[in-house]
């Protein structure tokens, strides 16, 4: 599903283009089940996509002749690499590139001493645009193409990543973080002045070109209950948009949302009270999460944007995605820097099977890259859209080199009679070193030999 009113069908310099290599995406949730009988893999080796006017139109063997009006596109020959849809990163902090690895903290202390100093700079518009423009370059050399993105409690935070997004037909969701309490002078806005900031931003930029708005509430200890109550009333108002926010990632914090709204039966419930949850809500974490908060997800179609590299780095706990999939909870996969390490999602998908690894469950290759595509677009209503490889989906790939380094490309060579080790084997040695190049609406933006010269 697309947004009602959204122009999905932006300029691109070249009209048609075509790309061979080797062709990987999904039809199907694969599950947690054992590599060979994994269902909805859809491997075309040797393929070619062809791409016009921003979208995939067709997806043929390498064997089979061009028609006569494809004869002329230029070719791109990427045979031995893979053709993949782009990564969606379904939450991730813009301004927290500049705190990435920092040093130290539990997540309460690890805002105050890091985040907090660093987001106040947002304030200024300049810094607000420069920021924008780094992250989404950041974004783009590690192979993402469409993110779910907290900015500062500034409008203008919000507004320059829309206008930079919006400038290279990016699909992007964010809007205006709301936190006025329990944060430093200069971080804190005032109910009413927030609802007219987000209303002037929904009206400006939710639907136009690939710009989605989220609702954005920092997290429940930094929102009064007047301005969660206004928050949900957006949503409600607003048919469409996101909302998106944190929830149970480190027990001091649920502890914390416990002593403050002693009324709610849990965290969920804080937000869940004022209609905060439905099925756009997009929560990070949900590690402390209980059985009575996971049948709520699961009633409402809400997601868990599970950030592996932030739980361990933070030191937060390990969350079970295996039981949130046996209890119906849809889970995305989440770089959520700067806690996390790592904006590369193959970096993120090996932390991921390590937390589980713990748990006595095996996240295969097949899952892991189903969840940070099609699985991504699909809890957000946008399948229609992104996350594959087929005729009227918007060309957002991107193109990898299967090793890099005498390590990786030493175990590659071992692992070629199985498709999924290969994978595997990919996925875990692999990181944005093995990017080749980055297409947004069928436009690069990223290349591995020419990164000064796109993404201007």
């Amino acid at each position: 599903m697309t947004l009602a009113g959204s122009d999905l069908n932006p300029p691109a310099s070249v009209e048609r283009l075509v790309l061979w290599g080797d062709v990987l995406d999904f039809s199907d949730d694969p599950g947690f089940a054992p590599p060979k009988e994994a269902q909805g893999v859809r491997w075309r080796p040797d393929h070619a996509v062809l791409i016009e006017a921003g979208r995939v139109m067709a997806v043929q063997p390498r064997s089979q002749a061009l028609d006569a009006a494809w004869q002329t596109a230029p070719v791109q020959d990427h045979r031995g690499r893979l053709i993949m849809p782009g990564f969606i990163d379904t939450h991730v902090h813009c301004p927290q590139l500049d705190v990435i690895a920092s040093f130290g903290t539990a997540l309460l202390d690890w805002l105050n001493t890091y985040t907090f100093p660093a987001e106040r700079r947002y304030a200024d518009p300049a810094v607000s645009k420069d920021g924008a423009q780094r992250f989404l370059k950041a974004l783009w050399a590690h192979g993402t193409t469409t993110a779910v993105v907290f900015p500062t409690v500034h409008k203008v935070s919000a507004e320059a990543l829309f206008e930079e997004a919006d400038a290279h037909a990016m699909r992007l969701v964010t809007g205006k973080v709301l936190m006025n309490r329990h944060a430093p002078e200069g971080l804190r806005d005032d109910v009413d002045q927030a609802e007219r900031d987000c209303v002037d931003l929904i009206d400006r930029w939710h639907g136009k070109g690939r710009q989605a708005f989220a609702v954005t509430v920092r997290f429940a200890p930094t929102s009064t209950p007047e301005q969660l109550m206004m928050a949900g009333q957006l949503c409600q108002t607003y048919a469409g948009t996101y909302m998106q926010t944190h929830v149970a990632e480190n027990q001091d914090e649920v502890r914390w949302v416990a002593s403050l709204f002693p009324d709610a039966r849990s965290y969920l419930d804080v937000y869940d009270r004022d209609g905060l949850i439905g099925a756009r809500a997009v929560l990070a974490h949900g590690i402390w999460l209980d059985a009575n908060d996971r049948a709520v997800l699961r009633e409402r179609g809400a997601q868990i944007a599970h950030s592996p590299s932030s739980n361990l780095f933070l030191g937060s706990g390990l969350f079970d995605w295996a039981q949130a999939q046996r209890e119906g909870v849809h889970v995305s996969l989440a770089s959520d820097v700067g806690g996390g390490t790592s904006l590369s999602m193959l970096r993120n998908m090996a932390d991921a099977y390590k937390i589980q690894a713990m748990q006595g469950t095996r996240l295969t290759a097949w899952k892991a890259l189903h969840t940070a595509t099609l699985g991504a677009a699909k809890h957000l209503g946008l399948a229609d859209e992104m996350g594959r490889i087929e005729p009227g989906c918007m060309a957002d790939l991107a193109v990898w080199q299967w090793a890099v380094g005498p390590v990786a490309e030493h175990r590659d060579s071992l692992a070629q009679t199985s498709l999924h080790e290969r994978l595997f084997a990919w996925m875990t040695l692999g990181d944005e070193r093995n990017l080749v190049s980055t297409w947004i609406a069928g436009r690069p933006v990223y290349s591995a030999d020419q990164t000064s010269a796109l993404a201007t």
